[in-house]
């Protein structure tokens, strides 16, 4: 996996919780990338390395800088440690940009759905600015969740989009928190209401529109209902996953099994304890396994199973390009006591 080295110069203070790190372009071996894509950081905290996907928040063509934006998480070693630690100057780590949560190469729409709540207006807000900068006849409609307008991410960038593509965008607010106000009629109270905004679209656009949901599997859930009793193709619809969704039933069978795990040339003998996958415990114990996303949406943390049984768990996407022998050790549990894993 290549790695670059990026330096920080600029750090937005978005919301009380939120921070965007602005990341120089190499002079030379400049990071290419896709709007809606991630940057995944690369931290040593405390003696352990960590490495965390972020999103981008800038767009190719568009930003100068590389930006990826980062909400605090309670307990979150990493985020935390962007909030408060890392400062303007500061060299950090990053893996290529990976994510396919992107505009297909042969669009074709005449308008887009951007559906997202807190953090995830982040790869939204960057598909946004590419396709205001580069395609006007397309329309955008971006729809957002947030418990208060003081915690909307974006909010004065959004309005300024908003002020200066206001033929081309439309922007619904949905504040959890909020009292409603006359002077915004664009923000309502409560949480997001897919249909009440459908209802205001032209059926045609809804259905041959391209639509980007990111954020908790509540909102996913929702949306694609609605979109659903429109006729709305699967093909049109696109999610980003920030967590695997485990079902408890898909359990049933997996007990704490002892794995050998080969990587670069040393046998490690690992306690799988039920519940954790083969990556967790690998990097619980110290072991310095190439990951990213821990979604089973890349393909970092790949490993062969050369004997025993093992079970992916809480993919919520179909994956064609492994081979038989080839699982995703982020969400992958042992099935037997003779499993050998080698990367």
């Amino acid at each position: 996996m290549q790695t670059y080295t990026l330096k920080v110069v600029e750090i937005r203070r978005e919301t009380a919780d939120t921070v965007t790190l602005c990341f120089k372009q190499p002079a030379l071996k400049k990071v290419k990338y896709k709007a809606g894509q991630y940057l995944t950081l690369i931290f040593r905290i405390n003696g352990r390395r960590y490495i965390r996907p972020y999103s981008f928040s800038s767009a190719p063509m568009v930003d100068s800088t590389l930006d990826v934006t980062i909400k605090r998480v309670p307990n979150g070693i990493v985020s935390n440690h962007i909030n408060d630690v890392v400062k303007v100057g500061d060299s950090i780590e990053v893996m290529s940009p990976m994510g396919d949560f992107v505009i297909p190469e042969d669009n074709s729409c005449q308008a887009i759905f951007l559906w997202g709540a807190g953090s995830g207006i982040t790869p939204l807000f960057s598909i946004a600015k590419k396709i205001l900068h580069e395609n006007p006849m397309i329309k955008v409609n971006l729809v957002y969740g947030n418990r208060r307008r003081d915690t909307v991410i974006f909010s004065s960038a959004i309005n300024e989009l908003r002020n200066n593509h206001s033929e081309q965008l439309s922007v619904w607010h949905f504040h959890t928190e909020a009292v409603i106000d006359e002077a915004l009629p664009h923000v309502v109270q409560g949480r997001i209401d897919a249909e009440e905004v459908l209802n205001s679209i032209m059926e045609l656009d809804i259905r041959q529109g391209l639509h980007f949901i990111c954020g908790p599997i509540g909102l996913k859930t929702s949306v694609k209902k609605s979109l659903e009793k429109r006729n709305v193709s699967l093909d049109s619809i696109f999610s980003e996953d920030f967590e695997l969704i485990k079902d408890p039933a898909d359990f049933k069978g997996i007990h704490t099994e002892t794995i050998q795990l080969n990587f670069k040339g040393e046998r490690h003998s690992l306690e799988i304890i039920k519940g954790k996958s083969i990556l967790e415990a690998g990097l619980d114990a110290n072991i310095e396994l190439p990951y990213s996303c821990q979604t089973g949406n890349c393909s970092s943390c790949k490993g062969r199973v050369i004997s025993g049984q093992v079970r992916m768990i809480g993919l919520t996407k179909q994956r064609q390009d492994l081979l038989n022998d080839e699982y995703l050790l982020c969400c992958s549990y042992p099935m037997t006591e003779n499993v050998i894993i080698e990367i």
